[in-house]
Formats: structure tokens, C-alpha cells, sequence
């Protein structure tokens, strides 16, 4: 009887350990599925992010923050590059307020006045800018210079008004 016992505890510790492997073989199997989906999501994530960082700097190349030799010259003019961005969106932007809108704008308003919208410097001497009138629009390239007082010159280079 004894050794009927120890016989039915041992089948019983058998399969029971039968069942732990394969139990924790399951479960090793999905964590090693589940690591590799993981890894490959990061991996797809990685190459987008690189993806997007590479065209933000070339988004960038043309921006006067970005660009060494614009901002050393007007540090050599003994300006902050941040500050001669500042004057020149505020200069620009105030001339939206004249009376027959904005004279950097060489396009005439179809609906109403044409007014500058959104300004983006390409580096230490042109700016490009978007322009609307509430139904039309375009974009403008303006050139802006110092004089040897530090007076702000700013002149429209040329436009194009995009069809409606």
C-alpha cells in the first residue's frame, strides 16, 4: 500500500512538473513573440523619427537661426540674430495696418486688402511671407538690409499670387 502510495505521488509529481515546463514554455514563447514585435516597433519608430529629423534640418538649411554665416554677420554688425528677427516680423507686420494694406505686398486685393500673414527668414537678407486677402493668397520675397545708422530698409523682391 505504502508503495502504491509513492508510486501515485510520484506519477503526480511527474505530470505535474510536465505540466510546468510546458506551462512555462507557453509563457516563454508569447514573451519572446511579444519582445520581438517590441523590438521591431522600436525599430520602425527609429527610422521615422530619424526620417522626420532629417527633414526638419533639411526644412531648416534655409533659416536664419540655423545659419552660422547669416548670424556672424550680424554679429559683426553687432546685432543678435534673434533680435533682428523680432524688428523685422514686427516692421513687416506693421505695414499691414497702412491704409491701402500692405505696401510689401505688390498684388492688389481682389476681396479686400492684402495683408501679410506669416513671415520666414531665409537668412541674414531675405525674407519670405505669406499674403492674403481672405480669399487669395500668395507669397512675397522681401529683402531687408541695415544702412550704416542701423536704419531697417525692407524692399519686395518679387510675389506670385496663386490661382483661386
Amino acid at each position: 500500500m505504502k508503495n502504491k502510495i509513492f508510486m501515485y505521488l510520484f506519477f503526480f509529481a511527474v505530470l505535474f512538473i510536465i505540466f510546468q515546463y510546458m506551462n512555462e514554455k507557453s509563457i516563454f514563447q508569447s514573451q519572446e513573440k511579444q519582445i520581438t514585435s517590441l523590438t521591431t516597433k522600436v525599430e520602425v519608430a527609429d527610422s521615422l523619427r530619424q526620417k522626420s529629423e532629417n527633414e526638419l534640418m533639411e526644412a531648416n538649411y534655409f533659416n536664419l537661426m540655423e545659419n552660422d554665416d547669416a548670424m556672424t554677420y550680424l554679429e559683426n554688425l553687432g546685432m543678435e540674430a534673434a533680435a533682428v528677427k523680432a524688428q523685422v516680423t514686427d516692421a513687416i507686420i506693421e505695414k499691414n495696418f497702412e491704409e491701402n494694406g500692405n505696401p510689401l505686398v505688390p498684388v492688389e486685393g481682389l476681396t479686400g486688402t492684402m495683408r501679410i500673414n506669416k513671415v520666414k527668414f531665409l537668412n541674414h537678407r531675405w525674407v519670405i511671407a505669406n499674403f492674403s486677402d481672405g480669399n487669395y493668397w500668395g507669397e512675397v520675397l522681401i529683402d531687408y538690409f541695415y544702412d550704416e545708422n542701423n536704419q531697417l530698409y525692407l524692399k519686395t523682391i518679387d510675389a506670385v499670387l496663386y490661382p483661386n
